[in-house]
């Protein structure tokens, strides 16, 4: 199955303000990209660069693609680990551009099959309910925030922290206190804390019971990771630490997190994710499915994953829900509430609105 083209397009798709320990998001500035084949069948793959992450941007996304789709171009698109060795031959990282083809490379195997993705990678459906997340804000509106989507059906919250440890601490208080003690809350510093911080945040909301606490101190910090969570009682997951299963079995064997935070966006697709769910099955550790700004095509292929991942206990599959205002998506994955699933159709199951399109700058290649 020859690959005769690829298409580009600029996937800049509207959303509310969103803010985090990094920043403050009022664009989701993705990348889409199609995969046409000789037969007729074309794959979809769509990636959230987040800058202060990954170290990629929309801009850069788009020019690494163009340096791709010449590089698989006439290429076998069933031929998955080798048109990926390929992309990893050609430039290192740029984790989040390889997603996208990575996911599209997928869709094509998988519709080639006449099989959904999830299928394809020899799994079964099982019932995910996401967490949803809550940005950073005043500790009065966080709370305000927690309690309506607790009135509309929520069960699991993710509070954003890592600005301000003294009001992290008086956010978070808030925040259980009003939503009872039946509710399942993690937080997320997103990096924001130095050691000291994390070791008092940690501590000072040890009665608080929360699942955990995502990535409290800078990557380049992960060397204190055991020594902090011998200072709490709090479990710690990776997330910025973790991009491909070398770091999972760096961070396992020094003993430095309690969880793994799987996303496509760090681990370069699905093929590597699956990588990393491999190296924690062998240790019974705990992993996470996460995510950037996608919309519900690469959220639907989360979905096909977290079906094939055994590790995943958690979900974290909030991003069409934190207020995307735009929804260019046919097909792909369902939100019930906040439990999410994917139809049976073959592939990923989604698709993109062609008037859409129209308005997205691309290329062709």
């Amino acid at each position: 199955m020859i690959i005769t083209n690829i298409e580009i397009f600029r996937f800049s798709i509207k959303m509310e303000p969103f803010a985090i320990a990094t920043g403050t998001m009022t664009v989701a500035p993705n990348v889409l990209i199609k995969i046409n084949t000789e037969t007729g069948i074309y794959g979809w793959g769509e990636c959230s660069p987040f800058p202060v992450i990954t170290g990629e941007t929309q801009d850069t996304c788009i020019v690494v693609a163009k340096d791709f789709a010449k590089l698989l171009k006439g290429k076998n698109a069933l031929d998955i680990d080798g048109n990926l060795a390929i992309l990893n031959s050609a430039i290192a990282g740029n984790s989040t551009i390889k997603s996208a083809f990575d996911m599209a490379l997928y869709d094509i195997a998988a519709k080639a099959e006449n099989m959904p993705l999830y299928q394809f990678l020899g799994a079964e459906k099982k019932q995910i309910e996401t967490d949803i997340t809550i940005g950073i804000d005043t500790p009065e509106k966080m709370t305000d925030k927690a309690a309506q989507y607790i009135a509309n059906g929520a069960t699991m919250l993710k509070v954003k922290l890592g600005k301000n440890p003294k009001q992290d601490v008086l956010r978070m208080q808030k925040i259980r206190s009003a939503v009872g003690e039946n509710i399942k809350i993690k937080i997320d510093a997103n990096q924001g804390y130095s050691f000291d911080e994390a070791v008092f945040v940690l501590n000072e909301m040890a009665d608080l019971d929360l699942q955990f606490c995502e990535q409290p101190m800078r990557s380049w910090d992960d060397h204190l990771l055991p020594s902090l969570i011998s200072k709490s009682s709090i479990k710690i997951m990776a997330d910025e630490s973790i991009y491909n299963h070398h770091d999972a079995i760096r961070l396992i064997n020094t003993n430095a997190t309690d969880y793994l935070n799987i996303k496509l966006a760090k681990s370069g697709g699905i093929n590597e994710a699956l990588k990393i769910n491999k190296v924690a099955e062998e240790v019974g550790m705990k992993c996470m499915i996460g995510g950037m700004l996608e919309t519900r095509l690469a959220l639907a292929a989360k979905v096909h994953l977290a079906y094939a991942a055994s590790t995943v206990m958690f979900f974290d599959l909030d991003t069409c829900l934190v207020g995307h205002l735009e929804n260019p998506v046919i097909g792909g994955a369902n939100y019930n509430g906040f439990f999410v699933d994917v139809l049976d159709t073959p592939g990923i199951g989604a698709d993109v609105d062609p008037l859409y399109l129209k308005r997205c700058e691309n290329w062709v290649v």
